[in-house]
């Protein structure tokens, strides 16, 4: 993986890698290493249940959930706002402020999904 230029900005801290497990780990690495035992507790356990299962769909949901995972952590600001935003979402009683955290929480997913090529469900947005 290569690193992409710093920049206060707003540009990515490192380019979206490969969506597999190792070019992810290896950014992860870089960007959040607080998440490589629970990255590696949730791929073990992923392969298990590919293997028993006969299907690869787990590792794609596993390999899917990651790739946004670091398309959202090449941003530190906007990972800052997404968990300032979770958080504050956690603690409004204003349904008019729910509504506008919601709309942004799903501005920033719809970014970083694109970044790291994972089309979302378009009916969930009615």
């Amino acid at each position: 993986m290569r690193t992409a230029a710093h920049s206060a900005s707003g540009d990515p801290v490192v380019l979206q890698p490969v969506a597999t497990p190792e070019d992810l780990r290896i950014a992860l690495a870089e960007l959040a290493p607080d998440a490589l035992p629970t990255f590696d507790t949730e791929r073990a356990a992923t392969l298990e249940q590919a293997r028993e299962q006969l299907t690869a769909a787990p590792m794609r949901r596993f390999v899917g959930q990651w790739a946004v995972y670091v398309a959202l952590e090449r941003h530190p600001e906007r990972a800052a706002r997404l968990r300032a935003l979770e958080a504050r979402a956690a603690t409004t009683e204003s349904l008019d402020e729910a509504r506008a955290i919601a709309a942004e929480i799903g501005g920033i997913l719809d970014a970083a999904c694109a970044e790291a090529g994972i089309v979302r469900d378009e009916a969930r947005r009615g």
